[in-house]
């Protein structure tokens, strides 16, 4: 009983399913593309009410979805491609290296 009491709270913490989110995140990242002034955190706090950690949390779960390559190939594909550079960086790193942070 305790655990039926928990998953409402628990559904209302996560928000809206996936599928609703699906257009408004990708339309705000479509706006954004290549943008580097600085505000982005700020208007996503104002349009989602989220940080910008839970921002890239929903992003990075929806660009692994079918239905977002449905909804914009070409921004998903290009969002994958940029995901995936900066992995290999992370991973290809040295310690110490200049730029390193």
């Amino acid at each position: 009983m305790s655990s039926e009491r928990r998953e409402p709270q628990a559904a209302a913490a996560v928000g809206p399913a996936p599928d609703e989110r699906l257009p408004a995140v990708l339309e705000f990242e479509r706006r954004w593309w290549g943008a580097a002034d600085g505000r982005k955190e700020s208007r996503i706090r104002a349009e989602f009410g989220w940080s910008a950690a839970r921002y890239y949390q929903v992003l990075n779960a929806l660009l692994d979805t079918d239905a977002a390559l449905r909804y914009d190939p070409v921004l998903v594909s290009r969002l994958r491609e940029v995901r995936t550079e900066r992995a290999e960086v992370r991973r290809t790193r040295r310690p110490g290296a200049a730029g390193a942070a």
